[in-house]
């Protein structure tokens, strides 16, 4: 499959489960009225058929929306901070400081005065991928029960245009899930994920760290290129690595799917619904279908309510979807994504 292969599965003896989802939206705003404030071609955007998405106000940070999702998540699983064996979290974006910490800030928060944390910056795929972390860490501690995993993304609009970086609509959220060992509802019950560390560099912004600290002379987010054209960049001259590349994005994620399945000892034609990235419907369509899930039964239409929140889209998706009773006690629930090189899934029985 390629380098860095993950797998955990169930310790036999115990399981972990969901116990609560929480929430955090930025406000929301009608793509049809703001896109000509992003774009000189709104009908580009438009056509890719988003109706909202979540903007946070100015002052409002990464770390606010975390904090409010993983206080929410654990209000409605009756649990206070000091609960807490371990809390994770992933951000998709820039962070907010340079030499700091997002999880031990969110913790801070929290009013936590020592647990274990651990902050991931894996791009879209970090709310799939995440899970394996949480899952594994309990695995090696018998003592600890309990963990806090938060996904957040907060755009920064310095760097990145909301409108012109994917085909889609980048979106500010949070969601934090409460993971509980031996949780009888919303099992987790395998997580796989592999990285090809070709595609590295395909969303790289070449500013803001150790190598150029700073951005060229006049630059402004509105000349970003898209990531239409790094990809272009990249494969210069070399068409048949394009056409790889194009080829492998949605193949790799059966791919990591179906290995996910195997690892949970569960059949890939019982899967009941897949939620991937919010992409475009088209886009979801092609994960969907070669599993043999009909559209009905993805995040298509969800996704158009929301934009892309980076790697919250996933869990975000499967809460909205369980409390509105669209999954049933019992589906099963293939979460799936990429980010930049690496592919992940993670199976959940409803």
């Amino acid at each position: 499959m390629g380098a860095d292969i993950a797998t955990v599965t169930a310790v036999p003896g115990t399981a972990l489960g969901i116990a609560s989802f929480g929430y955090a939206f930025g406000e929301d705003q009608d793509v049809a009225k703001v896109a000509a404030d992003f774009v000189d071609d709104p009908e580009r955007v438009l056509k890719w058929g988003y109706r909202t998405f979540h903007r946070a106000a100015a002052g409002v940070t990464g770390t606010d929306l975390a904090r409010e999702a993983a206080q929410q998540a654990l209000d409605r699983a009756g649990l206070t901070a000091d609960a807490l064996d371990l809390v994770i979290v992933a951000t998709t974006d820039m962070p907010e400081y340079s030499y700091w910490d997002a999880a031990s800030a969110l913790a801070r928060e929290l009013k936590i005065e020592r647990t274990q944390t651990l902050w991931l910056n894996e791009g879209c795929g970090a709310g799939v991928g995440g899970l394996f972390y949480a899952a594994s860490t309990l695995a090696l501690r018998p003592e600890a029960d309990t963990a806090l995993f938060v996904v957040v993304n907060r755009v920064s609009e310095f760097h990145r245009n909301r409108m012109n970086v994917i085909n889609t609509v980048l979106s500010d959220a949070a969601v934090a899930v409460v993971l509980r060992r031996d949780h009888d509802g919303t099992r987790w019950l395998a997580s796989e994920q592999f990285t090809d560390p070709e595609y590295s560099d395909l969303l790289r912004l070449d500013f803001g760290g150790a190598v150029q600290p700073l951005p060229p002379i006049g630059w402004t987010a509105a000349e970003a290129p898209s990531a239409y054209d790094q990809v272009r960049e990249q494969f210069a001259g070399d068409p048949a690595k394009l056409r790889k590349f194009i080829g492998e994005r949605y193949t790799r994620l059966v791919e990591v799917v179906e290995a996910a399945a195997a690892r949970a000892g569960v059949d890939r034609r019982d899967i009941d619904h897949v939620i991937y990235l919010n992409d475009v419907p088209a886009s979801v369509a092609a994960v969907a279908g070669p599993l043999g899930v009909p559209v009905e039964r993805t995040n298509a239409d969800i996704a158009l309510d929301h934009g892309h929140m980076g790697g919250a889209d996933q869990l975000i998706s499967l809460g909205l979807q369980i409390e509105r009773g669209e999954l049933a006690p019992g589906d099963l629930v293939a979460l799936c994504g990429i980010s930049t090189g690496r592919w992940a899934a993670t199976l959940i029985r409803v």
